[in-house]
């Protein structure tokens, strides 16, 4: 099943095990239960600590991962390999008993949680963020064993998918009950289940002494950032709601300069261990309502904070824009989808349609036409924009449809999920209807800056203003990014413009803190 550089890998990773793990495999005589226990076997041959035994599941083929005196109860639904082998290899080491990389706060919070939690989270093997939501449940189920996850493989078990009416992954449902869709963390999880956390956070952050630097998002610009401030050995934070920002939802990068190809959820990682390797202040699952000038600058969270520092730093980053027509909200993650590599599988042999002609939208068309009947592009102007080597590429497929001049005015559903959409062709103002189950919307960003009007200057389209040197309207505020009215938008260039504010705003302490010259008296 492995091959052998897995093998390899897996093997180095087992020998950290320190107690005995059980692979309980619940199997049929399907194609996918064979290779389920194949892959068992591959994994107990890898270490003397690994044994299996078969049960009658509820879900086949699935293979639970336990331990007999820790009663852990981790189960992956399908089989678990593209982006959820990770998981898998995490929820091997957790249960074996290699230390868990978590705040020993963070696991006396899990242990001590009172009452049952079974988790279902549901996935597609293709999704970058279903990994983080499977292994964040997952630890908490090795640390409690009250709490139980199964991981759940939508495009296998399309009955279940069906009967839930799941149109987006991850969603994540808590004793029978839809508990979260989309990605979430392990700090917002737990917010969720333990309601007294938000406030005993909000009491930490609030006692916490005045920064220097405080850097407002966790993409790429506010890690560049802050990494810069650090080094010159300032006082530095981050407020983050997500630490990652967009990247975390990028499959395929091919641009970053010295590395020829990565994933979003890699470079996340990536950057978040660079900026470890600093004293910076990480507060993630903060989402900043608003930011005062004074003697300090004060941010006020959603949690009811307040953080203070002598600078600040906005890089908070840009969000997929929204079509804004009747429907759209009713069927978000019912129908309407903005991510096609996470809920693409969950349309497997249906009909799609993709809004938006640029880059984005015709790489998102020519990866769905792999997996669904047929792919309806709609786009508003009356020419595509993306690179003429994908729009060949789009051209090629036979069950992509391109329709120019195209103005979506409606998603249709029947209450639960959608059903397909009205548009007006802008050439002739007829009205059309398109029969669909999904719409995947992928028309361009929109700045995460709307906490800051009246604060700082923007731009018409709400870009936060800055200069050469990164400083906005405000002296001592700066930013960078997505967020700005900057040229392009562009993981190295929002990196960039992270490192030129953080000089900026170090440049700016230099002259603010240097004392005055005594006038001579005469």
């Amino acid at each position: 099943m492995l091959d052998a550089n897995l093998k390899n890998q897996l093997n180095t990773y087992l020998q950290n095990l320190k107690r005995p793990v059980e692979l309980v495999v619940s199997a049929d005589d399907s194609p996918k239960a064979q290779e389920l226990r194949l892959l068992a076997r591959d994994i107990e041959s890898l270490s003397p600590l690994v044994s299996i035994s078969e049960a009658q599941g509820k879900r086949m083929p699935s293979m639970k991962v336990t331990n007999a005196d820790s009663m852990t109860d981790i189960t992956f639904a399908g089989l678990p390999m593209g982006h959820e082998f990770t998981s898998l290899v995490l929820a091997l080491l957790h249960t074996g008993g290699h230390p868990l990389k978590l705040d020993d706060a963070i696991i006396a919070q899990i242990k001590e949680l009172p009452g049952e939690y079974h988790f279902e989270t549901y996935v597609s093997l293709s999704c970058q963020n279903c990994p983080d939501v499977v292994q964040a449940l997952n630890m908490m189920a090795a640390i409690n064993p009250n709490i139980t996850n199964v991981m759940i493989d939508g495009s296998l078990f399309q009955t279940e998918v069906f009967e839930r009416d799941i149109l987006a992954v991850p969603s994540v449902y808590l004793n029978g009950e839809l508990f979260a869709q989309g990605r979430i963390s392990l700090t917002e999880i737990l917010n969720k289940i333990d309601t007294g956390a938000v406030a005993r956070q909000a009491e930490a952050l609030a006692e916490k002494e005045p920064f220097e630097v405080l850097v407002v998002g966790g993409g790429p610009a506010g890690a560049s950032a802050a990494i810069y401030a650090a080094r010159k050995g300032l006082r530095t934070g981050i407020v983050a709601d997500k630490f990652g920002g967009q990247v975390a939802e990028t499959v395929g990068i091919e641009n970053f300069i010295s590395v020829k190809a990565t994933e979003g959820p890699k470079l996340v990682a990536n950057l978040e261990a660079h900026v470890h390797e600093y004293d910076v202040d990480i507060m993630d699952n903060q989402r900043a309502l608003s930011l005062k000038s004074g003697e300090l600058f004060e941010l006020e969270l959603e949690s009811g904070a307040v953080v203070r520092s002598k600078t600040v730093l906005l890089a908070t980053g840009a969000r997929w824009r929204e079509m804004n027509v009747p429907g759209e909200q009713e069927y978000r993650g019912k129908g309407v989808a903005y991510c096609p590599h996470c809920d693409g599988p969950l349309f497997k042999g249906k009909r799609v349609a993709v809004i938006g002609g640029g880059n984005s939208g015709i790489e998102a068309a020519i990866d769905l036409a792999n997996i669904v009947e047929h792919v309806t592009v709609l786009e508003f102007d009356t020419k595509l924009r993306a690179d003429e080597v994908l729009q060949r590429k789009a051209a090629s497929m036979g069950n992509i449809e391109i329709i120019t001049q195209a103005m979506t005015t409606e998603v249709v559903g029947d209450g639960k999920r959608v059903n397909g959409l009205n548009y007006t062709d802008r050439a002739t103002g007829e009205s059309h209807h398109v029969v669909l189950a999904g719409i995947f919307v992928q028309i361009g960003l929109i700045p995460n800056s709307e906490w800051l009007k009246g604060t700082i200057d923007l731009t018409e389209r709400g870009e936060i203003i800055v200069d050469g040197k990164g400083e906005t309207s405000v002296p001592g505020i700066y930013a960078a990014g997505d967020v700005t009215n900057s040229a392009f938008k562009q993981i190295i260039i929002a990196m960039g413009s992270g490192a030129t504010a953080s000089l900026g705003a170090f440049d700016y302490l230099i002259r603010h803190s240097a004392p005055e010259l005594e006038q001579d008296a005469a």
